[in-house]
């Protein structure tokens, strides 16, 4: 049965996934550290307990190599496990589990074995948060192959992606922008559709230059979108989403019509997933460029303490001064 859920904000849209995943299928399970009892630390579990049971949600120690190992093992044996990391600043003692064995279960067993958990953590900056607690490392894992990356940027998305990594049979990533956890709102049928992995979407159409980026600063270069159109330049959006296996083939239709792309992303500038972007267009539509690719990111060092975070942060102004660049190259 399909209700529509008003006003719902992205970790609600998490929630709203979760409990549909686990009420369509028993092999659906949650854990990690304070899922149950509490909800999670920004309670995208919470009232699943009490619905469930505590044998579908389980709090477990803290422990992140335990949580990644048992889900391997869990999905390993049929289950489809859904494991919460409290921030992405803890989640690097469970990469080892990603990198050795979920990435590599389905080749190694020759397809015998597939290896069906979602990796869940909030990550990203812009709450002021204390060390560890604020990171962008997605790169990191969109380099393992055999590890789907996902990062939802609306609501909408959120709720379908989550559907869609927990119904996939390899193991996901999904990682959440929790500085827009709660920053919009909109309404959500819930009628149990997965949304589209391994595809970019395009928030805007435009013919003048091509702004791709992901996660939280789709609002930022949204806005800097309305910006330039009012300055008369039409700005194509694109949310990539799916970081890995990436949509290659709608950027580059999008550069081959535009000319000009703007990457935008809250990483470190250096090894960050928008270098991969900017490789690709350099190798397959070099010639439709009319001037070099710009990259709009943080910089490289830890993203510091509170009072800081916002210079850190790529802001509306550093993404409109990227774009004027490209759009004003001779």
């Amino acid at each position: 049965m399909s209700e529509v859920a008003p006003d719902t904000t992205l970790v609600e849209a998490v929630t709203l996934a979760l409990a549909r995943a686990m009420s369509e299928d028993e092999e659906v399970l949650v854990l990690g550290e304070d899922v149950g009892v509490d909800g999670g630390v920004f309670r995208a579990t919470q009232g699943l307990r009490a619905r469930f049971g505590d044998e579908r949600v389980r709090d477990t120690p803290l422990s992140e190599l335990l949580i990644a190992g048992v889900s391997v093992g869990l999905a390993a044996q049929g289950f489809k496990p859904v494991a919460e990391i409290q921030f992405m600043g803890f989640i690097y003692p469970a990469i080892g589990q990603l990198l050795n064995h979920a990435s590599r279960l389905r080749t190694r067993t020759r397809g015998r074995l597939t290896c069906p958990m979602v990796l869940r953590a909030p990550y990203g900056g812009g709450i002021g948060a204390p060390e560890h607690h604020s990171e962008s490392t997605e790169a990191l894992f969109a380099h393992i192959p055999g590890l789907r990356t996902v990062i939802p940027s609306s609501p909408e998305r959120a709720y379908r992606l989550l559907l869609a990594a927990i119904r996939n049979p390899d193991p996901v990533v999904f990682l959440e922008p929790k500085r827009i956890y709660r920053a919009a709102k909109e309404a959500i049928s819930d009628d149990g559709k997965p949304g589209e992995l391994d595809r970019c979407f395009v928030l805007r159409e435009g013919a003048d230059l091509t702004f791709v980026t992901w996660g939280a600063m789709t609002v930022e270069t949204l806005t800097a979108a309305d910006t330039l159109a009012g300055e008369g330049f039409d700005c194509e959006v694109i949310d990539v989403a799916t970081l890995r296996p990436l949509d290659t083939q709608t950027i580059l239709e999008s550069v081959e019509k535009t000319g000009h792309c703007v990457i935008v992303h809250e990483a470190p500038r250096t090894g960050g997933f928008g270098a991969e972007i900017a490789a690709q267009l350099a190798e397959h539509a070099l010639v439709s460029l009319l001037a070099p690719v710009e990259r709009v990111t943080g910089y490289d060092t830890v993203i510091p303490y509170p009072r800081l975070e916002k210079h850190y942060l790529p802001s509306e102004q550093r993404i409109l001064e990227a774009a004027r660049r490209a759009l004003t190259f001779e």
